[in-house]
């Protein structure tokens, strides 16, 4: 695996290519500033993971991303959480916050590899196809998520998510406390995750979990408007296209 450190403290960026090492991931570039950045990624291969700090000693590394099409997943790792919303809208596979803790980035490092396509070839014969099609395998779903809350990590059980939503290009769940939290994921990814006997995507920002539904309204150009126990951010309407889908959901 290629990997790469951007890190304008030489000492921080020693101290996490030892941290990688006991994980078993060798870093042999480093890289300090944007500009010797910007100068590595247009005579080199992209890497297969980037650790990236945010404030560099010549200006903020998303320019590297303004001047570059880096498609490499990122995990940063700053002293600033200001810009973990700005970062989520990259390649991010995680935040880290400085001082960086070993199991933060163990966790962060089995995210990356949890994200990477499987390439063992799986290989079935006719009866094998015959049992798939007969007894289809129950997929399995989520069951909690994690989420950010400073330098800690926070789990939540799919039982105390009233909706995803989308907002700023960013992807968030709001609990049943009334709480939102931003997640490392899009609402296109999340279609693979949720039981959908439990959560439906009602239009292009929101999936809602039809626990949490208190009421619905006739609205405007033959739509729905959903009310929530305790989300109460926007309105959450579905959309027209999808009301048939939905009351049959429903049923």
């Amino acid at each position: 695996m290629n990997v790469i450190i951007i890190e304008d403290e030489k000492p921080s960026a020693r101290r996490l290519q030892r941290m990688l090492e006991k994980l078993d991931i060798k870093t042999e570039t480093l890289l300090h500033s944007v500009e010797e950045s910007l100068e590595w990624f247009s005579s080199n291969p992209h890497p297969d993971l980037i650790f990236l700090d945010i404030q560099l000693s010549d200006g903020l590394s998303f320019e590297i991303f303004e001047t570059i099409n880096i498609k490499t997943p990122v995990i940063f790792t700053t002293a600033y959480d200001e810009y973990a919303l700005q970062a989520f809208k990259l390649n991010s596979i995680d935040y880290l916050l400085k001082p960086i803790d070993e199991d933060d980035l163990a966790i962060a490092v089995k995210k990356y590899k949890e994200r990477q396509p499987q390439t063992q070839a799986v290989t079935l014969d006719f009866n094998d196809i015959k049992k798939l099609l007969v007894n289809p395998i129950d997929r399995e779903y989520k069951k909690r998520f994690s989420v950010k809350v400073g330098q800690h990590l926070k789990l939540i059980s799919v039982d105390d998510i009233e909706c995803f939503y989308s907002e700023n290009k960013g992807t968030y769940l709001h609990t049943t406390e009334g709480r939102n939290y931003l997640l490392d994921t899009t609402l296109e990814h999340l279609e693979n995750e949720l039981e959908p006997e439990s959560f439906y995507r009602i239009n292009r920002k929101f999936y809602v979990n039809i626990n949490a539904i208190k009421d619905m309204v006739s609205y405007t150009n033959s739509r729905l408007q959903i009310k929530l126990n305790s989300y109460k951010d926007q309105d959450v309407i579905v959309a027209r296209e999808r009301v048939k889908d939905f009351k049959a959901w429903l049923e």
